[in-house]
């Protein structure tokens, strides 16, 4: 018990959360929690160095595929794309926007706000082959070196 004690002690020192309590998913060996909040009457929103665990489902989103993440009105609202692989480059589809209303959100806003934008490497504007704009990213992809290049075209 004193040392679980001391383990809790030294992971908040170090910025790392527990685990809230009924967390189902299994988090790799070199993920840990940087934030958690409860969404109202719907599980909790689990931060990681990695990703973020929405309630009830068994995997995590990486950062690098969160194209969009908002605070507002006591909820987060996260725009979470997939990739389609077109050998050099990854392009992305967004899908609809997803609202959890959280009851406290501590330091889920400040930490998802962080690791999407620190996810990214760089960033340019460009005209894609029919015509539509696009931002062409350079992303970061947790506990994997280098980069991924995708392209995000505008609506």
């Amino acid at each position: 018990m004193m040392r679980s004690r001391g383990l809790m002690l030294l992971a908040r020192l170090l910025g790392k959360e527990d685990l809230p309590e009924g967390f189902a998913g299994e988090l790799e060996a070199e993920e840990h929690v940087v934030a958690t909040a409860d969404v109202v009457r719907d599980g909790h929103l689990v931060v990681t160095n990695r990703g973020v665990w929405f309630p009830g489902e068994p995997e995590r989103v990486g950062w690098h595929l969160v194209s969009k993440a908002t605070w507002a009105d006591g909820a987060m609202t996260f725009v979470v794309a997939t990739q389609e692989d077109l050998g050099q480059a990854f392009l992305l589809h967004d899908g609809p926007p997803r609202r959890f209303p959280l009851g406290e959100p501590g330091k889920v806003p400040q930490a998802v706000h962080q690791r999407v934008t620190g996810s990214i490497a760089s960033r340019e504007r460009a005209t894609m082959p029919d015509g539509r704009e696009a931002w062409v990213l350079e992303r970061r992809v947790s506990g994997r070196d280098g980069t991924i290049r995708q392209i995000h075209p505008d609506p």
